[in-house]
């Protein structure tokens, strides 16, 4: 009779590459969570990089997005006042920078603090304020109305 000799894999081999594949997977497992991580933990972070006035009655803001998400500018208020609102939301993806002039009525007092508000489509605010340098108005100053359009 004719032996053959045991063929096979030794423990320590098997052992080895089931410890390979263990971390391939485990890898892989990490890899698909992180994206779905990043997926569920998307958020809208706008800042307001400068707000100068432009003009007797106009004020511009100059905003980006430093969020990983994209947002909407949907309205502003001035001085405690809601009177500008967008007639339709001005979207601001990640990493953009957008333009937004505020005009309001009357024009301010020189000298007075203006107060602006951004909101997003989001619920959030970003307020700022800004110095009126320029108006017609005299004596206490009340917006009345104003508009806002981005670009």
């Amino acid at each position: 009779m004719v032996r053959r000799k045991d063929a096979g894999i030794s423990p320590v081999v098997a052992t080895v590459i089931l410890v390979a594949v263990a971390i391939v997977i485990a890898i892989a497992v990490a890899f698909w969570a992180s994206g779905l991580v990043g997926i569920f933990t998307r958020f809208e972070r706008i800042e307001i990089v400068s707000v100068v006035q432009t003009g007797d009655d106009t004020f511009q803001v100059i905003l980006r997005n430093t969020g990983s998400a994209d947002t909407s500018i949907i309205q502003t208020v001035v001085n405690g006042r809601a009177v500008g609102t967008l007639s339709s939301p001005f979207a601001v993806a990640p990493g953009a920078t957008a333009t937004c002039d505020i005009t309001v009525s009357p024009s301010p007092t020189p000298g007075v603090t203006v107060e602006i508000i951004i909101y997003s489509s989001g619920g959030k605010q970003y307020p700022t304020a800004v110095l009126a340098t320029r108006g017609t108005s005299t004596g206490a100053w009340t917006v009345t109305s104003a508009t806002i359009t981005c670009s």
